[in-house]
């Protein structure tokens, strides 16, 4: 069984899709670790529910990227972490993991990429005034938002939506999509 590290830096809606589908046997693979950059996050008290191990940071603490990646990529060994699962963690990833984990890094976003890369994409999808936007899961490369897609589902802007009425029905389908994507890519059904 395949060990993932989430990487989320708030709520951590996405993490619990995740946990809960890997209960529910429907995602083969063990969350073995939470990575987070916020002390405050709410994420990490949905890990300590979960019986999930957790490694907090402030980046601050550390000189540069590479060293609190260092520090996060010893971690990772220590549990002997096979793919990260980034879910909401609001910093990019450096190359100290990206070389680390080549090829074994995904993230969620919620936009239709390359549309609405960055902060604050349904923010940016309300301001266009598109009809549709949506949410994408992709590899992670060393660009924001701009590794290979894997999966995308699209999400219709209706004209009563607020902020947060699309923002509930993105999260709706990010925590159905991702961790069925997450499951194709562990067995080998996405590439």
């Amino acid at each position: 069984m395949k060990r993932i590290a989430i990487f989320a830096s708030g709520s951590g809606s996405n993490f619990q899709a995740i946990v809960d589908s890997v209960k529910a046997g429907s995602l083969q693979a063990e969350v073995s670790l939470l990575v987070c950059d916020q002390e405050q996050a709410k994420v990490i008290e949905r890990a300590n529910q979960a019986g999930v191990p957790t490694y907090v940071f402030t980046a601050k603490s550390f000189s540069s990227k590479k060293h609190y990646e260092e520090a996060i990529l010893t971690e990772l060994k220590n549990y002997e972490i096979d793919w990260l699962v980034l879910a909401g963690y609001m910093r990019l990833v450096g190359e100290t993991l990206l070389h680390a984990y080549d090829g074994r890094i995904v993230n969620i976003h919620p936009s239709l990429l390359p549309a609405f890369p960055g902060l604050d994409a349904i923010g940016q999808a309300f301001e266009a005034k598109v009809k549709i936007t949506g949410v994408t899961v992709h590899f992670v490369d060393e660009g924001m938002d701009t590794g290979p897609i894997i999966a995308q589902e699209a999400v219709r802007i209706e004209e009563h939506d607020t902020y947060e009425s699309l923002q509930a029905n993105i999260q709706k389908v990010e925590h159905d999509l991702y961790p069925k994507t997450i499951e194709a890519i562990l067995t080998g059904g996405a590439k």
